[in-house]
Protein backbone atom coordinates (compact mmCIF):
# COMPACT_ATOMS: atom_id res chain seq x y z
CA UNK A 1 0.00 0.00 0.00
CA UNK A 2 1.45 3.58 -0.66
CA UNK A 3 0.71 5.16 2.00
CA UNK A 4 -1.10 8.52 1.86
CA UNK A 5 1.48 10.12 4.16
CA UNK A 6 4.61 8.74 5.86
CA UNK A 7 7.21 10.33 8.78
CA UNK A 8 10.59 10.82 7.75
CA UNK A 9 12.48 10.09 10.89
CA UNK A 10 16.72 9.92 9.80
CA UNK A 11 19.70 8.78 12.43
CA UNK A 12 19.93 12.38 12.65
CA UNK A 13 16.64 12.59 15.20
CA UNK A 14 17.55 9.74 16.69
CA UNK A 15 21.23 10.55 17.35
CA UNK A 16 19.71 13.80 18.78
CA UNK A 17 17.00 12.43 20.75
CA UNK A 18 19.68 9.70 22.08
CA UNK A 19 21.68 12.95 23.12
CA UNK A 20 19.21 14.89 24.81
CA UNK A 21 17.94 11.50 26.95
CA UNK A 22 21.25 11.19 27.99
CA UNK A 23 21.80 14.90 28.94
CA UNK A 24 19.40 14.82 31.79
CA UNK A 25 17.66 17.80 30.50
CA UNK A 26 14.62 16.11 28.80
CA UNK A 27 11.60 19.07 29.78
CA UNK A 28 11.76 22.65 28.06
CA UNK A 29 15.33 23.20 28.18
CA UNK A 30 18.17 24.54 25.59
CA UNK A 31 17.26 22.57 22.79
CA UNK A 32 13.59 24.13 22.70
CA UNK A 33 15.32 27.61 22.92
CA UNK A 34 17.26 26.67 20.26
CA UNK A 35 14.57 25.10 18.16
CA UNK A 36 12.70 28.32 18.58
CA UNK A 37 15.54 31.06 17.65
CA UNK A 38 16.32 29.03 14.85
CA UNK A 39 12.43 28.29 13.35
CA UNK A 40 12.11 32.21 14.28
CA UNK A 41 15.17 32.87 11.44
CA UNK A 42 13.91 30.53 9.26
CA UNK A 43 10.13 31.90 9.16
CA UNK A 44 11.79 35.76 9.66
CA UNK A 45 9.90 36.89 12.59
CA UNK A 46 11.43 38.36 16.27
CA UNK A 47 9.86 35.66 18.31
CA UNK A 48 8.84 31.86 17.77
CA UNK A 49 7.46 30.29 20.74
CA UNK A 50 7.28 26.74 20.99
CA UNK A 51 4.36 24.29 22.48
CA UNK A 52 3.23 20.78 22.80
CA UNK A 53 0.64 20.72 19.42
CA UNK A 54 -0.59 23.00 16.65
CA UNK A 55 -4.11 23.00 19.07
CA UNK A 56 -1.87 24.62 21.89
CA UNK A 57 -0.40 27.01 19.58
CA UNK A 58 -3.75 28.22 18.12
CA UNK A 59 -5.16 28.37 21.55
CA UNK A 60 -2.24 30.54 22.96
CA UNK A 61 -2.35 33.09 19.98
CA UNK A 62 -5.86 33.39 20.69
CA UNK A 63 -5.31 33.78 24.43
CA UNK A 64 -2.54 36.24 23.85
CA UNK A 65 -5.16 38.31 21.51
CA UNK A 66 -6.69 39.14 24.32
CA UNK A 67 -9.82 36.90 22.68
CA UNK A 68 -12.66 35.94 25.22
CA UNK A 69 -15.98 35.51 26.26
CA UNK A 70 -18.94 37.02 24.15
CA UNK A 71 -16.06 37.96 21.11
CA UNK A 72 -16.42 36.37 17.99
CA UNK A 73 -13.49 35.23 15.57
CA UNK A 74 -14.06 34.81 11.91
CA UNK A 75 -12.79 31.97 10.27
CA UNK A 76 -13.22 28.74 8.05
CA UNK A 77 -15.82 25.98 8.32
CA UNK A 78 -13.31 23.68 6.34
CA UNK A 79 -10.28 23.08 8.36
CA UNK A 80 -9.56 20.85 11.12
CA UNK A 81 -11.58 20.87 14.14
CA UNK A 82 -8.65 21.94 16.42
CA UNK A 83 -9.24 25.73 14.80
CA UNK A 84 -12.50 26.22 15.93
CA UNK A 85 -12.24 24.72 18.92
CA UNK A 86 -9.19 26.93 20.37
CA UNK A 87 -11.68 29.28 19.45
CA UNK A 88 -14.43 28.09 21.81
CA UNK A 89 -11.65 27.19 24.25
CA UNK A 90 -11.54 30.82 25.30
CA UNK A 91 -15.01 31.58 25.61
CA UNK A 92 -15.46 32.91 22.04
CA UNK A 93 -17.86 31.89 18.86
CA UNK A 94 -16.64 30.84 15.59
CA UNK A 95 -18.19 32.74 13.13
CA UNK A 96 -17.62 31.16 9.90
CA UNK A 97 -17.40 32.54 6.11
CA UNK A 98 -17.41 30.41 3.08
CA UNK A 99 -14.72 29.09 0.92
CA UNK A 100 -12.83 29.33 -2.53
CA UNK A 101 -13.41 26.77 -4.85
CA UNK A 102 -10.25 26.65 -6.33
CA UNK A 103 -8.04 26.90 -3.45
CA UNK A 104 -10.14 25.73 -0.32
CA UNK A 105 -9.27 28.82 1.27
CA UNK A 106 -11.45 31.07 2.76
CA UNK A 107 -13.34 33.81 0.34
CA UNK A 108 -12.19 36.79 1.40
CA UNK A 109 -14.94 38.63 -0.64
CA UNK A 110 -17.27 37.55 1.90
CA UNK A 111 -15.66 38.61 5.16
CA UNK A 112 -16.55 41.84 5.82
CA UNK A 113 -20.16 41.24 5.79
CA UNK A 114 -20.17 38.65 9.11
CA UNK A 115 -18.02 41.57 10.73
CA UNK A 116 -20.25 43.24 13.64
CA UNK A 117 -18.77 44.56 17.20
CA UNK A 118 -18.46 41.50 18.46
CA UNK A 119 -15.98 40.64 15.85
CA UNK A 120 -12.10 40.74 17.22
CA UNK A 121 -9.97 38.61 14.82
CA UNK A 122 -10.10 37.52 12.00
CA UNK A 123 -8.51 33.30 11.65
CA UNK A 124 -7.79 32.62 8.06
CA UNK A 125 -6.10 28.60 7.55
CA UNK A 126 -3.56 27.93 5.12
CA UNK A 127 -5.30 25.23 4.20
CA UNK A 128 -3.32 21.73 2.71
CA UNK A 129 -0.23 23.86 2.55
CA UNK A 130 -1.42 26.76 0.17
CA UNK A 131 -1.20 30.40 1.57
CA UNK A 132 -4.43 32.04 2.04
CA UNK A 133 -5.55 35.58 0.13
CA UNK A 134 -3.30 37.81 2.97
CA UNK A 135 -3.37 41.24 1.31
CA UNK A 136 -7.74 41.45 1.12
CA UNK A 137 -7.77 39.72 4.41
CA UNK A 138 -4.94 42.29 6.16
CA UNK A 139 -6.76 45.25 4.34
CA UNK A 140 -9.79 44.24 5.93
CA UNK A 141 -8.67 43.35 8.92
CA UNK A 142 -7.08 47.29 9.25
CA UNK A 143 -10.46 49.10 7.77
CA UNK A 144 -11.56 47.17 10.92
CA UNK A 145 -9.20 47.40 13.98
CA UNK A 146 -9.19 43.16 13.96
CA UNK A 147 -6.26 40.81 14.96
CA UNK A 148 -5.05 38.77 12.49
CA UNK A 149 -4.06 35.04 13.43
CA UNK A 150 -3.20 32.75 10.36
CA UNK A 151 -3.69 28.65 11.19
CA UNK A 152 -0.70 27.93 9.51
CA UNK A 153 -0.57 24.48 10.74
CA UNK A 154 -0.26 22.98 7.49
CA UNK A 155 2.34 25.56 5.49
CA UNK A 156 5.49 25.45 7.14
CA UNK A 157 8.04 26.98 4.12
CA UNK A 158 5.16 28.49 1.97
CA UNK A 159 4.69 32.09 1.30
CA UNK A 160 2.50 34.35 0.08
CA UNK A 161 4.44 36.62 -2.72
CA UNK A 162 7.45 36.67 -0.98
CA UNK A 163 5.95 36.37 2.65
CA UNK A 164 6.62 33.20 4.42
CA UNK A 165 3.67 31.70 5.87
CA UNK A 166 4.17 32.88 10.16
CA UNK A 167 4.41 36.28 8.77
CA UNK A 168 1.12 36.39 7.40
CA UNK A 169 -0.86 37.31 10.83
CA UNK A 170 -0.38 39.19 13.84
CA UNK A 171 0.19 35.84 15.18
CA UNK A 172 1.19 32.79 13.41
CA UNK A 173 0.18 29.23 14.93
CA UNK A 174 2.35 25.53 13.57
CA UNK A 175 1.76 22.30 13.92
CA UNK A 176 4.64 19.53 14.29
CA UNK A 177 1.97 16.51 13.81
CA UNK A 178 3.56 13.33 12.49
CA UNK A 179 2.14 13.00 9.02
CA UNK A 180 3.50 17.21 8.94
CA UNK A 181 5.92 18.34 6.23
CA UNK A 182 8.06 18.46 9.04
CA UNK A 183 7.75 16.91 12.43
CA UNK A 184 8.34 17.04 16.18
CA UNK A 185 5.88 13.83 16.81
CA UNK A 186 3.61 16.23 18.74
CA UNK A 187 4.24 19.70 18.51
CA UNK A 188 3.60 23.43 17.99
CA UNK A 189 5.04 26.56 17.28
CA UNK A 190 3.59 30.59 17.64
CA UNK A 191 5.88 33.00 15.77
CA UNK A 192 4.99 36.95 15.88
CA UNK A 193 6.99 40.10 15.72
CA UNK A 194 4.80 41.32 18.77
CA UNK A 195 7.33 40.86 21.65
CA UNK A 196 4.29 41.11 24.52
CA UNK A 197 2.05 38.57 22.72
CA UNK A 198 5.26 36.50 22.79
CA UNK A 199 5.75 36.80 26.65
CA UNK A 200 2.38 36.22 26.91
CA UNK A 201 2.54 33.02 25.41
CA UNK A 202 5.18 31.87 27.24
CA UNK A 203 3.31 32.13 30.42
CA UNK A 204 0.79 30.76 29.30
CA UNK A 205 2.34 27.71 28.01
CA UNK A 206 3.98 27.22 32.09
CA UNK A 207 0.83 27.56 34.27
CA UNK A 208 0.93 31.26 33.89
CA UNK A 209 4.62 31.30 35.45
CA UNK A 210 6.66 33.58 33.66
CA UNK A 211 10.14 32.32 33.12
CA UNK A 212 11.95 35.58 34.95
CA UNK A 213 10.26 34.52 38.69
CA UNK A 214 9.82 30.88 39.68
CA UNK A 215 6.44 30.37 41.30
CA UNK A 216 5.13 33.52 40.57
CA UNK A 217 2.40 33.37 38.37
CA UNK A 218 0.92 35.89 36.59
CA UNK A 219 -2.77 34.80 35.21
CA UNK A 220 -4.17 30.90 33.98
CA UNK A 221 -1.67 28.78 32.18
CA UNK A 222 -1.89 25.85 31.10
CA UNK A 223 1.27 22.71 30.64
CA UNK A 224 1.79 23.70 27.06
CA UNK A 225 5.48 23.07 26.95
CA UNK A 226 7.86 21.40 24.16
CA UNK A 227 10.06 18.69 25.61
CA UNK A 228 14.07 18.78 24.45
CA UNK A 229 12.98 15.50 23.30
CA UNK A 230 10.39 17.05 20.55
CA UNK A 231 12.91 19.74 20.09
CA UNK A 232 15.99 17.63 19.55
CA UNK A 233 13.57 16.01 16.36
CA UNK A 234 12.57 19.20 15.41
CA UNK A 235 16.16 21.20 15.01
CA UNK A 236 17.17 18.53 12.65
CA UNK A 237 13.79 18.07 10.86
CA UNK A 238 14.03 22.26 9.59
CA UNK A 239 17.37 21.37 8.39
CA UNK A 240 15.82 19.63 5.71
CA UNK A 241 12.04 21.20 5.43
CA UNK A 242 12.99 22.78 2.33
CA UNK A 243 14.45 19.59 0.32
CA UNK A 244 11.08 17.65 1.41
CA UNK A 245 9.12 20.55 0.32
CA UNK A 246 10.75 21.20 -2.95
CA UNK A 247 10.18 17.21 -3.22
CA UNK A 248 6.61 17.85 -2.67
CA UNK A 249 6.14 19.87 -5.11
CA UNK A 250 7.58 18.61 -8.13
CA UNK A 251 5.90 15.66 -6.72
CA UNK A 252 2.63 17.57 -7.12
CA UNK A 253 3.64 18.64 -10.80
CA UNK A 254 4.15 15.04 -11.70
CA UNK A 255 1.03 13.78 -10.64
CA UNK A 256 -0.49 17.11 -12.26
CA UNK A 257 0.78 16.36 -15.61
CA UNK A 258 -0.35 12.65 -15.30
CA UNK A 259 -3.41 13.35 -14.31
CA UNK A 260 -4.51 16.10 -16.44
CA UNK A 261 -7.59 16.00 -18.90
CA UNK A 262 -9.39 13.10 -16.93
CA UNK A 263 -13.39 14.53 -17.00
CA UNK A 264 -14.83 15.69 -13.57
CA UNK A 265 -11.14 15.46 -12.25
CA UNK A 266 -9.87 19.04 -11.08
CA UNK A 267 -6.51 19.60 -9.80
CA UNK A 268 -5.35 21.89 -7.49
CA UNK A 269 -4.19 25.11 -8.21
CA UNK A 270 -0.85 27.41 -7.67
CA UNK A 271 -2.09 31.12 -7.11
CA UNK A 272 0.62 33.45 -8.71
CA UNK A 273 2.88 34.61 -6.56
CA UNK A 274 2.74 31.76 -3.86
CA UNK A 275 4.83 28.72 -2.83
CA UNK A 276 2.17 26.14 -2.17
CA UNK A 277 3.72 23.49 0.08
CA UNK A 278 1.29 20.69 -0.44
CA UNK A 279 0.72 19.51 3.05
CA UNK A 280 -1.40 17.62 1.01
CA UNK A 281 -2.16 17.00 -2.22
CA UNK A 282 -6.46 17.02 -3.25
CA UNK A 283 -8.21 16.66 -5.84
CA UNK A 284 -12.29 17.18 -6.73
CA UNK A 285 -13.99 14.35 -7.79
CA UNK A 286 -16.78 16.36 -9.79
CA UNK A 287 -21.02 15.62 -10.22
CA UNK A 288 -19.46 14.35 -14.03
CA UNK A 289 -16.93 11.77 -13.32
CA UNK A 290 -17.83 8.13 -13.58
CA UNK A 291 -17.20 7.23 -9.96
CA UNK A 292 -18.39 8.73 -7.02
CA UNK A 293 -15.70 9.87 -4.65
CA UNK A 294 -15.93 7.39 -1.74
CA UNK A 295 -16.02 4.92 -4.45
CA UNK A 296 -12.92 6.30 -6.29
CA UNK A 297 -11.41 5.69 -2.64
CA UNK A 298 -12.49 2.29 -2.54
CA UNK A 299 -11.20 1.32 -5.44
CA UNK A 300 -7.64 3.01 -5.31
CA UNK A 301 -7.18 1.31 -2.31
CA UNK A 302 -7.98 -1.89 -3.67
CA UNK A 303 -5.27 -1.16 -6.23
CA UNK A 304 -2.99 -0.19 -3.37
CA UNK A 305 -3.02 3.76 -2.79
CA UNK A 306 -3.89 4.97 0.20
CA UNK A 307 -6.02 8.02 0.43
CA UNK A 308 -7.24 10.62 2.51
CA UNK A 309 -10.62 12.77 2.67
CA UNK A 310 -10.12 15.91 3.99
CA UNK A 311 -12.43 17.03 5.63
CA UNK A 312 -15.88 14.73 5.07
CA UNK A 313 -17.71 17.26 7.02
CA UNK A 314 -17.39 21.50 7.33
CA UNK A 315 -17.36 22.80 10.91
CA UNK A 316 -20.69 24.38 11.13
CA UNK A 317 -22.65 21.10 10.49
CA UNK A 318 -20.75 19.54 14.06
CA UNK A 319 -23.57 20.51 16.89
CA UNK A 320 -20.99 21.55 19.33
CA UNK A 321 -19.81 24.60 16.40
CA UNK A 322 -23.38 25.32 15.46
CA UNK A 323 -24.41 27.45 18.16
CA UNK A 324 -28.26 27.05 16.42
CA UNK A 325 -26.94 29.67 14.40
CA UNK A 326 -26.21 27.30 11.29
CA UNK A 327 -27.68 24.84 9.11
CA UNK A 328 -27.32 22.79 6.36
CA UNK A 329 -26.75 25.14 2.70
CA UNK A 330 -25.40 28.22 4.96
CA UNK A 331 -21.95 27.46 3.23
CA UNK A 332 -22.47 26.01 -0.17
CA UNK A 333 -19.06 25.94 -1.21
CA UNK A 334 -17.38 24.08 1.69
CA UNK A 335 -20.39 21.68 1.66
CA UNK A 336 -19.72 20.56 -1.68
CA UNK A 337 -16.10 20.71 -1.51
CA UNK A 338 -16.31 18.49 1.61
CA UNK A 339 -18.25 15.70 -0.67
CA UNK A 340 -15.71 15.99 -3.39
CA UNK A 341 -12.31 16.66 -1.99
CA UNK A 342 -9.67 13.42 -1.85
CA UNK A 343 -6.32 13.50 -0.96
CA UNK A 344 -3.18 11.91 -2.93
CA UNK A 345 -0.12 10.82 -1.79
CA UNK A 346 2.35 13.22 -2.65
CA UNK A 347 4.97 13.09 0.48
CA UNK A 348 8.29 13.19 -0.37
CA UNK A 349 9.56 9.35 -0.03
CA UNK A 350 7.47 8.41 -2.98
CA UNK A 351 9.21 6.95 -5.49
CA UNK A 352 8.69 7.66 -9.56
CA UNK A 353 7.58 3.94 -9.92
CA UNK A 354 4.37 4.46 -6.95
CA UNK A 355 3.63 7.87 -8.75
CA UNK A 356 3.54 6.50 -11.73
CA UNK A 357 1.23 3.73 -10.22
CA UNK A 358 -1.15 6.98 -8.93
CA UNK A 359 -1.61 8.02 -12.40
CA UNK A 360 -2.31 4.68 -13.80
CA UNK A 361 -5.16 4.13 -11.45
CA UNK A 362 -7.10 6.56 -13.59
CA UNK A 363 -6.35 5.34 -17.01
CA UNK A 364 -9.45 3.81 -17.59
CA UNK A 365 -11.35 6.84 -16.59
CA UNK A 366 -9.57 8.91 -19.54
Amino acid sequence: MIPIAKPLIGKEEIKAVIDVLNSGTIVQGPRVKEFEAQFAEFIGTKNAVAVNSGTAALHCSLYAAGISKGDEVITSPFTFIATANAILMQGATPVFVDIEDATFNIDASKIAEKITKKTKAILPVDIYGCPYEYEPVRRIAEENGLIVIEDACQAAGADYKGKKCGTLGDLSAFSFYATKNMATSEGGMLTTDNSDFAEIIRMFRHHGQSEKKKYEYYGLGYNYRMTDICAAIGIEQLKKLKEWNEKRARNAEYLSKGLAGIKGIKLPIIKNGCNHVFHQYTIKVEEDFKLKRDELMELLHKKGIGTGVYYPKPMHLFEHLSQHRYKKGDFPTAERLSEQALSLPVHPSLTKEQLDKIINAFEEFR
